[in-house]
């Protein structure tokens, strides 16, 4: 992975391009910090499909737990009385 500040970025863009389109990601720093990574398109693309997934509920992740639990199990049932009393 290779780093370069934006001034450079704008001077010799589209050889920084050539590297992200050969499978380099290439850092685009701003007062020498991180600001952003320029990728391929199939990196793009393969993210995108991994930011889209959904994650698992709790409960999901919880039954996957290699243990002796039913989904019928008491554990897993919501309790929909209030908590507590309230004055508003």
């Amino acid at each position: 992975m290779s780093s370069v500040g934006v001034k450079d970025a704008k001077a010799g863009l589209s050889a920084l391009v050539d590297d992200a389109a050969s499978g380099e990601f290439v850092t685009i720093t701003r007062h020498g910090k991180p600001a952003a990574v320029l990728v391929s398109v199939e990196a793009a693309e393969a993210a995108k499909r991994e930011l889209g997934k959904g994650r698992p509920s709790l409960v999901a992740h919880l039954m996957r737990f290699p243990a002796d639990l039913d989904s019928d199990d008491a554990v897993f049932a919501r309790n929909r009385a209030p908590s507590r009393e309230i004055d508003l």
